[in-house]
């Protein structure tokens, strides 16, 4: 049987999602656990990898095994097996050849910015001291629907194949004491949200223009682009998928 695990995380103490041969990861927790607590070996892959510190508001992985379990008994036992930065929401029982990564149709990201300075933000939000203009942020991000290719903004020397994402929705919004950013496509390119952000923030701060944006989207190199902002701000939101994958809901 295959299984879609849904789950969050805090990213804090993590050196991202992806198992890392000498630093910890939360896909090595999470197998740890589910190891530990169906008594055989279980790998998990999950929708994508997030880098050091990113943190998952909403995470898919998918494990095998032939053990028959309650769902929602098992939850409940994985959790009190897991760290508290670690936290399952459900277990879903998938069509067996359903894949966490490739079917996907959409992932969403928020990343958080506070222009002052905020004793509760300090590990959740990236610090901006200086005014920025969200009306020509959010013009700046408008023209990311006109383009496919988003090489400028992806981490140099990666394996891709393509650079084409299909981005959805692109826009800066203010809730409370935050200025949230909020993309959502078919699929991302490595340290693509946090390059676009930091671009962006070029034209909020009146370094660039909006037409030296699309600039920087037409050449295709991310030297070209902005400084990547940290990865303690970022948030993967949501993942989605086609219905018909799933046999039943845990």
């Amino acid at each position: 049987m295959r299984y879609f695990i849904e789950l969050s995380y805090n990213g804090e103490k993590y050196h991202g999602w992806q198992n890392q041969p000498n630093a910890i990861s939360v896909q090595e927790v999470l197998e740890k656990a589910l190891t530990t607590l169906l008594r055989s070996k279980i790998s998990v892959l999950g929708a994508g990898r997030t880098d050091a510190g990113v943190h998952a508001k909403q995470m898919y992985a998918h494990f095998d095994t032939e053990l028959q379990f309650n769902a929602s008994e098992i939850t409940g036992k994985l959790n009190s097996f897991l760290p508290n930065d670690i936290a399952i929401c459900g277990i879903h029982s998938v069509k067996e050849d359903a894949h966490a990564r490739f079917h996907a149709t959409g992932r969403t990201y928020e990343y958080w910015i506070v222009t002052e300075k905020n004793p509760f933000h300090n590990q959740s939000a990236h610090l901006i001291y200086k005014k920025l203009d969200v009306n020509l942020m959010n013009a700046a991000a408008k023209t990311l629907f006109e383009y496919e290719d988003f090489k400028s903004f992806s981490k140099t020397h990666t394996d891709v194949k393509t650079y084409i994402c299909q981005i959805e929705k692109a826009i800066w919004e203010q809730q409370n004491e935050v200025l949230i950013f909020t993309i959502t496509a078919d699929r991302f390119l490595r340290n693509m949200v946090r390059a676009i952000v930091g671009t962006l923030l070029e034209v909020g701060l009146k370094k660039k223009s909006i037409e030296e944006f699309k600039q920087i989207i037409e050449s295709r190199d991310r030297n070209k682009a902005g400084t990547s902002v940290p990865g303690k701000a970022l948030y993967l939101t949501a993942v989605t998928y086609p219905a018909e994958i799933f046999t039943t809901h845990g």
